[in-house]
């Protein structure tokens, strides 16, 4: 199983700035894609940001030019660096990343727990 632990979340003003971590463990394993994904009350789960291993980054286009992501392939962790956060950025982020088990070549899609991003005006 391939386990992910997200942290930096919290409490923001607007125009304010956060940082997220995820950190992805587990059995012998590679990863394709990291992703973030938000979910606000009464929302659907929709995709922030992604990042492909062969560097390529994408964005939803109300966080483009705002948001970044990175990743550390030599940690299996994926950032979000939120700058000029909104209000209507506050949701539960959550970390995805796919990729196969190096074991059997099986593929697995993981998920963080969540981390709560709270962006007051």
């Amino acid at each position: 199983q391939v386990q992910l632990v997200e942290s930096g979340g919290g409490l923001v003003q607007a125009g304010g700035s956060l940082r997220l971590s995820c950190a992805a463990s587990g059995v012998t394993f590679s990863i394709d894609g990291m992703a973030w994904y938000r979910q606000a009350p009464g929302k659907q789960r929709e995709l922030v940001a992604v990042a492909t291993s062969g560097g390529t980054t994408n964005y939803a286009r109300s966080v483009k030019g705002r948001f970044t992501i990175s990743r550390d392939n030599a940690k299996n962790t994926v950032y979000l660096q939120m700058n000029s956060l909104k209000p209507e950025d506050t949701a539960v982020y959550y970390c995805n990343a796919n990729g196969r088990r190096l074991v059997d070549l099986s593929e697995y899609d993981s998920w963080g727990q969540g981390t709560q991003v709270t962006v007051s005006s």
